[in-house]
């Protein structure tokens, strides 16, 4: 039996998604919750593997099962057997064609600033504390430039497995919320440390407009850190999305 599980975690004790020997990661947790609840398990994937601090809100892993818990009881069982910091939000049977990478049609981000002129230890490590001024209409024009089809090799490390840096981003923006500026961004899929670049890039007051061509990494500003940044959805057709807002 193929399962969908819909997943949200707090990224800051883990060496993100990934399996690694040695490291807390997502990967490890799930399997081994995994290996505790089903008899069998295989074949997991997952539609983000989000780099180490990079929290989300809804994730989506497939994974094959057999001897455990019903679909409607999966994520309650998982969930006895998962720490804390993870949470599988629901869990569906779905064909056995359905692969939470590859059929995944966009995936959806946000990146969070804190602006209040001090710091909250409510928003440590769960958003990037910014008390400097703000020009919000550059960053919205900034943002406004990113949606289509573009070469994003300028924010993504020069050192990289990636051989294609064109993606397609079906909508950029800045959204006030109270203390938090939150930069929101949909595209298709997305290169290494593409979107925390993004919002270095346009708050360093970087043109983004030259960039978007195959500029080299050095032409973007800085990486923004990890912490600040969370998968948001993944979107599937034609079942729809795994999200959270």
């Amino acid at each position: 039996m193929r399962l969908r599980l819909t997943i949200e975690y707090d990224g800051t004790p883990f060496r993100g998604w990934a399996a690694q020997p040695g490291q807390p990661t997502v990967e490890s947790a799930l399997r081994d919750a995994l290996a505790e609840t089903f008899a069998t398990h295989a074949n997991l994937a997952v539609a983000g593997r989000t780099d180490s601090g990079v929290h989300a809100l809804a994730n989506v892993a497939s994974v094959d099962v057999e001897g455990g818990p019903p679909p409607p009881r999966a994520a309650a069982a998982l969930n006895t057997r998962l720490p804390d910091e993870v949470s599988v939000v629901e869990a569906e049977e779905m064909p056995p064609d359905f692969h939470a990478r590859h059929s995944a049609r966009a995936r959806s981000y946000r990146y969070r600033l804190y602006t209040r002129t001090t710091p909250s230890p409510f928003e440590a490590r769960r958003s990037w504390w910014w008390p400097r001024r703000l020009d919000e209409e550059a960053l919205a024009a900034a943002a406004a430039l990113l949606a289509g089809e573009h070469d994003f090799r300028a924010f993504t490390p020069a050192e990289t497995q990636h051989e294609v840096f064109v993606r397609t981003v079906e909508s950029a923006g800045w959204a006030r919320r109270g203390d938090h500026l939150d930069f929101e961004i949909t595209a298709d899929s997305y290169l290494r440390h593409m979107v925390r670049t993004l919002v270095g890039t346009m708050l360093d007051g970087i043109d983004l407009g030259p960039l978007l061509s195959g500029s080299p990494r050095a032409d973007a500003g800085a990486t923004a850190p990890a912490w600040g940044l969370y998968l948001v959805s993944v979107r599937y057709q034609p079942g729809g999305a795994s999200s959270a807002s």
